[in-house]
């Protein structure tokens, strides 16, 4: 089996906080490194009140604090939104401090609405246009030095350098990665259609490079676990509320089962959700298994990322450790 990991947002739920929230996901880094999953890592996301996960290497200071061999990280900080100099610096800083544990991946997308996205950049060009020079630079940075280079010098930067992922919806990412020779991890888990064509076009663009020298593909997949396959759809329910609120405009808090279970949805509300929630693999250990199983033979994924978001924090550790059994994750060896 490959490996499995986590992607994490500090998801504040109705009746809790984001100071709850985030100390729940850096519980979690704990859990699931005992389980045997790989890594951890928590997103980027702004102007959301039910996503915590807004500084990430702040965040991913403190998961690599309370773990001792877990992968932590970035899934992703969005590069427009920063300078790549600070950056590069924030996460050789972290690097410095755990050397071999610490994963930047990089995005484009802005990771909000348009109004936050402006005051993030301090600017009104949200197109992102510069990425690929800017993933080119905050890479300079990082790279031993030899002799004289076009960068101004980051300290923490040369030779702290973390693992640098990059991350995609879409065929320019995969283009990108395979161009500058970079891992691929692509975000199935909210953009399901461009799967298979992304992860076709990453490995034939790929050119090898001084950080890799083989295509790498991760998948990132919503995945809940449960005893039943009658519980696990009933704790998806919060997602589904949340699906539909989104598409209503709406950033509410996640909200509980019990919440969406009084809701009463249209057949114009079912039908949004039950086609977002298509592809994701919702069930009991054997179906959950089977899901991921098939996942991996249908794109070759040499590892999937888990995106799971329930009200109860119990009930996520519970998905994660039936899975982690499920799956034999106690088999793998530390990375």
């Amino acid at each position: 089996m490959i490996p499995l990991s986590v992607l994490d947002l500090a998801t504040v739920t109705t009746g809790s906080t984001p100071a709850r929230a985030l100390r729940e996901t850096i519980d979690m880094s704990v859990v699931v490194e005992k389980l045997g999953y790989r890594r951890l890592w928590v997103a980027e996301h702004h102007g959301m009140p039910a996503v915590a996960s807004s500084a990430p290497a702040v965040l991913i200071a403190h998961l690599a604090d309370a773990t001792s061999t877990l992968r932590v990280g970035s899934g992703g900080v969005m590069l427009p939104n920063h300078s790549p100099l600070v950056i590069a610096e924030q996460f050789a800083t972290l690097e410095a401090l755990h050397p071999g544990r610490i994963d930047l991946g990089l995005g484009r997308a802005p990771g909000t609405d348009h109004r936050t996205a402006r005051a993030l950049r301090r600017s009104g060009d949200l197109r992102a246009e510069s990425f690929p020079d800017d993933v080119v630079e905050l890479i300079g940075y990082l790279l031993p030095r030899e002799g004289p280079t076009p960068h101004p010098f980051a300290n923490p930067g040369s030779g702290y350098l973390p693992e640098v992922w990059l991350l995609g919806s879409s065929l320019f990412s995969a283009h990108l990665a395979g161009q500058l020779g970079l891992p691929f991890s692509f975000a199935y888990h909210f953009a399901p259609k461009l799967l298979d064509e992304a992860v076709d076009a990453y490995r034939t663009m790929f050119r090898p490079s001084i950080l890799l020298a083989e295509p790498r593909v991760m998948v990132a997949a919503s995945v809940l676990c449960a005893p039943t396959l009658e519980e696990a759809r009933w704790l998806s329910g919060s997602t589904a509320l949340s699906i539909l609120q989104r598409r209503l405009g709406r950033m509410d808090l996640l909200a509980s089962p019990e919440e969406a279970e009084a809701h009463a949805f249209s057949p114009e509300e079912l039908e949004v959700v039950e086609e977002t929630m298509a592809t994701h693999i919702i069930g009991d250990p054997a179906t959950v298994r089977e899901g991921l199983a098939e996942l991996q033979r249908r794109t070759g994924a040499d590892e999937l990322m888990l995106s799971t978001r329930t009200h109860s924090y119990d009930a996520r550790v519970a998905s994660f450790t039936l899975l982690a059994k499920t799956w034999g994750l106690r088999a793998l060896t530390s990375p």
